[in-house]
């Protein structure tokens, strides 16, 4: 076995990747009734699940209701809810909702985003995101297993303390019986720590610019540290790489609709790197490219954003996507399965919507 083998053995733990799910992001930007009838042809074309983001647009729980009444097989997965614009149990009760609206579809997508949003849309502090991660799983599990919520963490206290408020609080249980009592839980982590809590404590982990020959690089340690502590009742760990698709000879162009992506992310998505953390920036690094890294960043922050975009190295773009002929596209789909990727969340790039419907239906053919 080669040195490149044996590190996707690592990431992928000792699951053994018979297929993939095939799934989407959906576009929170604008469009959502036209995106959402579309929705219905995906589904038919082979989609299995469709994530929808909250950043600072429209909330993803409307969204997310309306798709469940619109589709039939769909599942559906909030990508991602923030862990601080939420107290734990109203996560969790909106999660049972969600859940119970689609017939037992949705999966709990959680994550921390980043202190721009935190501090500057919801304005409280972006403090201990992996503990509070963890904390926050817990409780959600206490409360779709209807149990009486009391719970002594480091970072929260149910009841609220007689001190900290009247003292009137009590112990309470959910009043509906959820769908499910296990909603999956998929966690948007990139750094170690919160790499390891999702491979221990959830049943899916979703990274961001997911390269698979460089994987291993940035998280083998992390999961596998997080593997060995993990619940065999979990289940494998579900792996949600992303990735845009286009598959034909004259499509490489499509590459650079990525760049300012890359570019915003790397270089503008936290402070400087002198400053503190920047996750995507750091991630780069880890891939092995600290010094074009430093340059985006550098061009960003001064408000070079085009300069920034120009720099983002074809090698990243090509190795995070899923661009180029059939034959090409295999390639790159098979090294996602061989790396531990089981769901795929594919961006269909095309001029039509039924040349993007064509397109779920080649990368669900290719990935079976």
């Amino acid at each position: 076995m080669n040195n490149s083998s044996e590190r996707h053995s690592v990431v992928a733990g000792s699951r053994k990747v018979l297929g993939m799910r095939i799934g989407m992001h959906l576009n929170y930007a604008g469009g959502f009734a036209e995106t959402v009838t579309e929705l219905a042809d995906y589904e038919k074309a082979g989609l299995d699940i469709v994530s929808v983001p909250e950043a600072y647009s429209f909330d993803a729980v409307s969204q997310l209701g309306f798709i469940a009444a619109r589709t039939e097989r769909l599942e559906i997965a909030s990508g991602i809810f923030q862990l601080y614009s939420r107290t734990p149990a109203l996560t969790a009760m909106t999660a049972a909702g969600l859940d119970y609206v689609s017939g037992g579809r949705f999966t709990l997508g959680i994550g921390a985003s980043g202190p721009q949003v935190i501090e500057g849309w919801h304005g409280v502090p972006y403090d201990a995101p992996v503990g509070r991660t963890r904390e926050l799983i817990e409780i959600c599990r206490m409360v779709w297993r209807r149990e009486r919520v009391q719970y002594a963490g480091k970072y929260y206290t149910i009841p609220l303390p007689p001190d900290q408020g009247t003292g009137l609080g009590k112990p309470l249980k959910l009043i509906n019986h959820p769908v499910r009592e296990r909603i999956p839980v998929m966690v948007a982590a990139l750094g170690p720590k919160n790499v390891a809590l999702a491979a221990e404590l959830a049943e899916g982990w979703q990274p961001i610019f997911y390269y698979p020959e460089k994987a291993a690089l940035a998280w083998a340690e992390p999961l596998a540290a997080g593997r060995a502590r993990r619940d065999p009742s979990l289940g494998p760990l579900d792996v949600m790489a992303a990735a845009p698709l286009a598959i034909g000879d004259d499509v490489s162009g499509y590459l650079d609709l990525a760049r300012p992506f890359f570019a915003l992310y790397i270089g503008g998505m936290g402070p400087h790197r002198d400053k503190g953390h920047n996750f995507y920036y750091e991630l780069a690094v880890r891939f092995g490219f600290a010094g074009v890294a430093a340059k985006i960043q550098d061009a960003y922050l001064a408000g070079r954003k085009d300069e920034a975009a120009g720099l983002v190295p074809a090698e990243l773009l090509e190795g995070t996507s899923l661009i180029g002929p059939q034959s090409l596209v295999a390639e790159r789909i098979a090294a996602m399965k061989e790396s531990g990727v089981s769901t795929l969340n594919v961006t269909p790039l095309a001029a039509t919507h039924a040349d993007r419907v064509r397109l779920i239906e080649q990368v669900r053919d290719l990935a079976a």
